[in-house]
């Protein structure tokens, strides 16, 4: 007599099924995004629950138990985010999942022009964080920091197409602010002047997308678009780099429409990745 068969669920690799999913572990990081998102003083259980959408009893046994593993603290009724969840955040990457989603599309793009391209998200010190980049078959061609190994490089606002659709999502009132008259000048092309600088992000954001032809580096021109959010916020910008020799003015057109295919496709990875799917 043969043995049965027995029949393993399907993994997260094969096409995890939703039923899979433990709706009490849902419910409980629905319950800490709210958390995070809520003052440091903390909130109520009541508060919390009508704001996930869930029972109070419900809400309360949760807390309870991501209270006793430290993600969770409670002083008197109000909780917070507990200690716990302070020390995984020291250890976590906040771009992987993004990153292991958006390879492949900047991969994508990088193929269809044999350039590189690069992945930048704005951070909270009012600059861009470089976190994926993606090169084609081609080496750039010159000494260029655009040649590839990018990842974690800072380049100047001013004189970078991604740091120009930045400056061009901010307030005029910001970028007066936080940008001296005097600018730091590259090349012979750079704008160093802050007067001409705010004339460019105008045309940035009446065009949707921020370029640069020798301002950085001498032969070099780069494409940068935006990536928003359903509310229309800047989420992310895509760049694509290349020598004047290979990639100049006339290929624009021709990029901006291969890249709004892929700024469309990362929406939706962005999308997915806030949502944590």
């Amino acid at each position: 007599m043969s043995e049965p068969t027995v029949v393993e669920p399907m993994t997260a690799e094969a096409g995890e099924p939703a039923e899979i999913a433990n709706k009490s572990v849902t419910k409980a990081v629905r319950l800490l995004r709210e958390l995070a998102a809520r003052p440091k003083s903390g909130t109520t259980v009541s508060t919390l629950a009508k704001a996930v959408g869930i029972s109070r009893p419900t809400a309360f046994r949760l807390l309870y138990s991501l209270e006793r593993t430290g993600l969770v603290d409670r002083v008197d009724n109000n909780y917070t985010l507990g200690w716990e969840m302070a020390r995984l955040g020291r250890h976590a990457d906040p771009y992987a999942g993004l990153v292991a989603r958006a390879q492949p599309l900047l991969q994508e793009l990088a193929d269809t022009f044999n350039e590189t391209v690069s992945l930048a998200v704005p951070n909270l010190q009012d600059g861009l964080d470089l976190i994926a980049e993606a090169a084609g078959s081609h080496v750039v061609g010159i000494n260029s920091r655009m040649s590839g190994h990018m990842i974690g490089t800072q380049y100047p606002l001013h004189a970078s197409s991604s740091g120009k659709v930045l400056l061009a999502d901010w307030p005029t009132s910001k970028v007066v602010d936080r940008l001296p008259e005097h600018l730091d000048g590259y090349t012979a092309q750079t704008i160093t002047d802050r007067t001409v600088l705010l004339a460019e992000l105008d045309r940035v954001r009446e065009n949707g997308f921020g370029l640069i032809d020798n301002e950085l580096e001498e032969e070099l021109v780069s494409l940068s678009c935006p990536v928003r959010d359903p509310a229309g916020n800047l989420v992310a910008i895509v760049s694509l780099n290349g020598p004047r020799y290979r990639f100049g003015r006339e290929r624009i057109p021709d990029g901006l429409h291969e890249m709004q295919k892929i700024v469309d496709r990362l929406v939706e990875v962005f999308w997915r990745h806030s949502a944590g799917e």
